[in-house]
């Protein structure tokens, strides 16, 4: 496995690699890997090369608090992804990734302006900044995120359509602890009490897709709202059922086919996201 730090080695070795006809599947991360950042890059080891990132990209962060509590684990990740298909790691610092401040805007129209867009200020173009970077760098053929980030999922999709980048997006399934809870890197700086509540998102996620064959849409939407905000410890910002393709939120029960509830709540000063496929 080959540690690259750099701008321009990078595009060198993926210009190469491309000459020499090899496939390039890309695994993006800001570290702190888990098994769901693995699972991607099992994923991508379909392609001939696999080249996982590792960046904590400061301008996705509204929050500089949270920016600073991020974790940062590199050794311990290189030793990770030692042990799977990963061929190369390009773990830039934040000035080689950019030497100017950024001045990239992108408009991603009503995609961007609910949920995360919502609570989020400028987090959307931050993370367009550095994946159409990222893609510009590693040049893959493929790209893979995991669904568990559902809407920048489909913000990146999106990006690739308006930008007609030449790289697949694989959309790869949510990876979840025994217990339910979906993987997050930010799952580490839960207390040991948050952490024994935390799977209880996961539940009544899930338990809505029952509730959902008996109540109304309306019904099942304030169903979970009230579940969750029975916990004292959530701070629920917002709980809401979307279209799967336009993100806006779904009203009329012949809608729910191709839906997605998504959830964002704080537990202690975590913030915590998961959604469910309806």
């Amino acid at each position: 496995m080959r540690l690259i730090q750099k701008r321009e080695e990078m595009m060198a070795v993926a210009t190469a690699l491309r000459n020499e006809g090899k496939t390039i599947g890309f695994v993006p991360t800001m570290g702190a890997l888990h098994q769901g950042h693995l699972s991607l890059v099992q994923a991508a080891s379909e392609n001939d090369v696999v080249v996982c990132s590792i960046f904590v990209n400061p301008v996705q962060f509204n929050d500089a608090a949270d920016l600073q509590k991020y974790p940062r684990t590199l050794k311990a990740d290189l030793a990770l992804l030692e042990k799977e298909s990963c061929d190369i790691v390009f773990a830039p610092s934040a000035e080689e990734m950019y030497p100017e401040p950024p001045s990239e805007t992108y408009d991603f129209g009503l995609l961007e302006q609910v949920m995360e867009g919502a609570y989020r200020s400028g987090h959307f173009n931050g993370v367009a900044v550095v994946v159409k970077r990222l893609f510009d760098i590693v040049q893959p053929h493929k790209a893979y995120f995991g669904f568990k980030d559902f809407q920048q999922l489909t913000i990146i999709e999106a990006l690739v359509k308006q930008y007609a980048l030449p790289v697949e997006i694989v959309p790869c399934p949510i990876i979840r602890e025994d217990d339910g809870l979906a993987m997050s890197s930010r799952n580490r700086r839960l207390p040991e009490q948050h952490r024994a509540l935390a799977p209880e998102i996961h539940r009544i996620l899930k338990q809505s897709k029952d509730v959902l064959k008996s109540k109304a849409l309306a019904e099942t939407k304030q169903w979970v709202i009230d579940q969750l905000n029975a916990i004292d410890a959530f701070r629920l910002e917002y709980f809401t059922i979307v279209d799967r393709n336009s993100l806006q939120e779904v009203e009329e029960e012949d809608e729910i086919l191709n839906s997605v509830g998504c959830v964002a709540l704080y537990l202690g000063d975590v913030r915590l996201i998961d959604n469910i496929e309806y």
